[in-house]
């Protein structure tokens, strides 16, 4: 009778819980039972480790009661990650590798029948996980995984390409084989942390033509932070703006990054050509709330908690079902999601800038000079009212973005560059930073009195607007966040009435039906 453990992780979220394999091996009946609430896939390890240890040349006790604790119990387990723990508590525990070797080190990763060692989604949320725990250990990961992890900072990553890889480096003393888990093999391979690379940019805002208004309204929305809602007609250019959005916002930081990574890797998207590059999430407006805000079983991340730290951009807004629309609410306000359900708890972190594109009515011209609206009043009020007045009140921006005359379309020159406009932003952004350590649009309760600085005239005009306008206490406050940001790309100390009246005009509604 022998007890082995290996340690191991799960997936929760981004909380990546540590998980005890635990093997033990009995005399009695030969079996092989896999304990501690797992998940089909997990189960089906029993099949996978026997086939990868007789191909690798390794014994498998066929002669022994075989139990796999996966501890603790009350924690779900998905996912083939646990395969290499589990082929190496077996064999720790029948004593061809040295279970004392084991300690300071955790495994993950899925094994063909051969023994060859498959990626695993989540390795990065695993590694961060560890970081914030301040967790000293040296993460064990298949190749593809093991690269993920090691864009963290100071973390301690090995990639081991096949199980015999991993069993040389931990056999037992005296072995005829040798094995050392220090010195390297040709598939036992140390990682070094990857530094960030540095931001690039996509398309370029010069190919936008005209368009000046909606220009400045993505600019002001980069710099502070803000969502932002275009509405306008057919082919105006509202899409060709919003995928440009991102190369305004500034250069990730490196928790920026590792976050925003995290959860990609979490959801298995990560892709290292894009490390360091902000994410643009565009669902189809055909995206279930739970596609949207996350769900499933276990909680897996949605569409916007993938677009952490990144744009979200919804096109054809009111298309999109109304649970999905209000589902937005809590994360545009509070920045994160959480997801219940009957067995778990799950949050992640969805800190997005939204760009919302929309026609003005269901045939897309209305107040359009170049061609009629068709669309009755009642058809009309409809379509608008598929969004919410709440959800409105939490987009900062409303510009609408007309439809440009083909002369100025052929002879207009070129806009103005993505790296002239980020500069600004990244200017203004450092401003807000330097003053109060976070966006403007983060800014809540006595940090807007404290930070908005208006002097006496933007003060009168701002309440008379509000009072004319029928604004809410919301509404008061995005316009306030909003000057604020406009006062810092003029480099202005204080927000005048200037940067306030500019605010107003976009905190607009749409166009009502004549």
């Amino acid at each position: 009778m022998s007890l082995a453990l290996v340690q191991s992780r799960a997936l929760l979220g981004l909380q990546a819980p540590s998980v005890t394999v635990e093997v033990h091996l009995a005399n009695g009946l030969p079996s092989f039972t896999l304990v501690g609430l797992a998940e089909v896939e997990v189960k089906e390890a029993r099949e996978r480790v026997r086939s990868a240890l007789q191909n690798a040349g390794l014994e498998f006790p066929h002669n022994k009661r075989i139990t796999v604790n996966l501890a603790p119990a009350d924690l779900p387990k998905d996912s083939g990650r646990f395969d290499l723990p589990i082929a190496l508590g077996i064999l720790a525990a029948s004593g061809q590798v040295d279970a004392s070797k084991l300690k300071g080190y955790e495994f993950a990763g899925e094994l063909s029948l051969s023994g060859e060692l498959r990626a695993v989604r989540g390795a990065l949320a695993t590694s961060l996980a560890l970081q914030a725990q301040q967790i000293d250990v040296q993460l064990v990961l298949p190749p593809g995984s093991a690269e993920e992890a090691a864009l963290v900072p100071d973390a301690r990553v090995v990639r081991a390409r096949h199980l015999l890889d991993v069993v040389r480096a931990f056999l037992p003393p005296g072995s005829a084989a040798g094995g050392d888990a220090d010195v390297d093999n040709d598939g036992w391979s140390r990682l070094e942390p990857q530094p960030l690379t540095a931001h690039t940019t996509g398309p370029d805002m010069a190919d936008v033509k005209g368009q000046a208004t909606a220009k400045r309204a993505m600019e002001i929305a980069a710099a502070g932070a803000h969502s932002l809602l275009m509405a306008g007609p057919p082919g105006s250019g509202k899409s060709m703006l919003a995928l440009r959005f991102a190369g305004l916002l500034p250069a990730m930081t490196v928790q920026e990054a590792l976050e925003s990574a995290a959860i990609a890797s979490l959801a298995g998207r990560f892709h290292p050509e894009r490390w360091g590059q902000r994410p643009t999430g565009s669902p189809h407006h055909t995206a279930s709330a739970v596609a949207l805000v996350g769900g499933g079983s276990p909680p897996k991340p949605g569409e916007i908690s993938l677009a952490h730290h990144g744009v979200l951009f919804l096109d054809e807004l009111p298309e999109f079902p109304r649970a999905a629309l209000e589902a937005l609410r809590e994360p545009l306000e509070t920045g994160h999601i959480t997801i219940s359900r009957a067995a778990q708890r799950a949050d992640f972190p969805a800190r997005f800038q939204m760009i919302a594109a929309m026609n003005p009515c269901p045939c897309g011209f209305l107040g359009s000079t170049q061609r009629a609206c068709r669309c009755t009043p009642d058809q009309i009020s409809r379509y608008q009212g598929k969004l919410s007045g709440p959800l409105l009140d939490r987009i900062d921006l409303h510009v609408e973005v007309p439809a440009l005359p083909a002369e100025q379309l052929v002879q207009a020159p070129a806009g103005e560059s993505t790296t002239a406009i980020r500069e600004r932003v990244e200017r203004a952004r450092a401003v807000a930073l330097a003053r109060q350590g976070k966006t403007n649009q983060a800014l809540q309760g006595q940090e807007i009195d404290t930070h908005v600085q208006l002097d006496d005239t933007a003060v009168k005009f701002l309440n008379t607007a509000a009072a004319r306008l029928g604004w809410s206490a919301r509404s008061t406050h995005r316009a306030l966040k909003v000057a604020r940001t406009i006062a810092d790309l003029a480099g202005a100390p204080t927000t005048a009435v200037s940067h306030v009246a500019e605010a107003v005009q976009y905190r607009r509604v749409l166009r009502s039906p004549a």
